[in-house]
């Protein structure tokens, strides 16, 4: 069989594409939320996902695993045994999470819940050697981008109050308190046959949907899902690296009623067929990727983590004179984790990635980063299509808007879920302009 496709011209681009299982044995707990949840069956089973692209000038690597996030320094680790494995500079590899939330604890989120240690130190192996087998299997490619919107599978959780505050819910709120991104890129990758051998997927939603917080199994939620119906039409060997967009403020439900399903098994299954329908049209109707410039750009930036004020300092004070009866649900914990926040004074070292494939970029973020963020990030690119990957490369909590990180909600509520000052964010989407600029001021093919 010869490919469809009409190629004559285009640049000579080598793929690879591999995925392994890296579900942890049962009886752990699961990560992303504050009490404790233990794993007792397998739903689905959880994977780690490799993409590796080589073109004009290098390689670079994508690499997704189904897991809450990862902590820097074991994010650089790894990124440096496959750069090892592989040849690819580990500032060509990108490595995030999908941030399911029924997921393995890593023991970030929240440290008291304990980790499968025997499970946790094999799996650098296991993603190292996903790599390798992507890089040590290229075949002759053809890349097709493409995009499309989807705005029904969920909405900004943040609402506004009338005082100029901001809540995580809608109970008497004005509004939702910030956008979505409705943006779906894919990026499917064939063979000289024509045949689909790998998706790069990219939006942004939180993946909090299937278990919520009682659930008692591991899945890879909805991103699964997605990977489950694409690999169901085009067949099993079909790899789909999913990486998850700017969602540090958003969730599934919508502000609107509806009769659909609002949560479990039942909407993660929708929102995985519908996403997986988004980027199958999306590839399937785009234009072959005419360009193979490759390029990779790391800045690690000292930001101040926050540092405990008079302000905040009151607050706990106030939080601890009163009754337990009377406090709301975040509150116990904030006071358990003003104990333990060690950080005062201190400077976090904060990796920011940009990858250029042709005239596609790759953005890789290190935290949960609302979508604000990401947006200007698109804004500003000059690329085609623009993949932004939070969680990748490390996590250092929350990262909101400048303005939002002063209203209240989970998100911006320092210790509790935002680590960096106030404006970290606008550091790091700044840098992300100055390394995709930097990127796309060398010569094209």
């Amino acid at each position: 069989m010869t490919t469809p496709y009409r190629t004559e011209g285009l640049p000579s681009i080598h793929a690879g594409a591999a995925q392994r299982v890296i579900t942890p044995p049962t009886g752990g707990g699961l990560a992303g939320y504050f009490h404790e949840r233990i794993a007792r069956r397998v739903r689905d089973d959880l994977y780690c996902r490799a993409v590796v692209l080589a073109g004009d000038g290098g390689k670079l690597a994508l690499i997704s695993c189904d897991l809450i996030c990862f902590a820097p320094d074991f994010a650089a680790l790894v990124r440096g045994r496959v750069a090892a494995a592989t040849g690819i500079p580990a500032d060509a590899v990108l490595l995030c999470a999908t941030h399911t939330h029924t997921g393995p604890t890593m023991g970030l989120i929240d440290p008291r819940q304990p980790v499968n240690r025997d499970w946790f130190d094999s799996l650098p192996d296991r993603i190292v050697d996903t790599a390798r087998q992507a890089a040590e299997h290229l075949f002759p490619a053809t890349l097709f981008p493409g995009r499309r919107e989807e705005t029904m599978l969920g909405s900004n959780r943040l609402g506004r109050l009338p005082d100029g505050s901001e809540v995580f819910g809608k109970t008497g709120v004005l509004g939702p308190a910030g956008p979505i991104d409705p943006e779906v890129l894919a990026l499917g990758i064939r063979d000289e046959e024509g045949e689909l051998r790998a998706v790069v997927g990219n939006y942004a939603m939180h993946p909090d949907v299937i278990g919520g917080g009682k659930a008692d199994f591991l899945s890879a939620d909805w991103p699964g899902e997605v990977a489950r119906s694409l690999a169901q039409l085009y067949g099993e060997p079909v790899v789909t690296v999913f990486l998850n967009g700017a969602c540090g403020d958003l969730n599934h439900a919508r502000w609107e009623d509806t009769r659909l399903p609002r949560s479990g098994p039942a909407k993660a299954v929708q929102m995985g067929r519908v996403l997986a329908a988004d980027l199958l049209a999306a590839f399937e109707t785009a234009e072959p990727l005419a360009t193979a410039t490759v390029g990779a750009l790391v800045a690690n930036l000292d930001i101040p983590y926050f540092t405990r004020d008079a302000e905040f300092l009151a607050e706990i004070e106030r939080i601890r004179a009163t009754p337990d009866a009377g406090r709301i649900g975040w509150e116990r914990i904030l006071l358990e984790a003003n104990e333990s926040w060690d950080k005062d004074g201190q400077t976090a070292s904060v990796p920011v990635q940009a990858l250029r494939f042709g005239d596609l970029a790759f953005v890789g973020l290190p935290g949960e980063v609302f979508t604000k963020w990401g947006l200007e990030i698109k804004h500003w690119s000059p690329a085609r299509h623009t993949f932004v990957a939070e969680l990748a490369n490390g996590w250092f909590g929350y990262i909101p808007t400048t303005d939002q990180a002063h209203r209240g909600a989970y998100g911006a509520k320092p210790i509790l879920s935002r680590q960096l000052i106030a404006d970290g964010g606008r550091r790091i989407a700044d840098t992300v302009q100055t390394l995709l600029s930097r990127l796309w001021a060398k010569p094209t093919a």
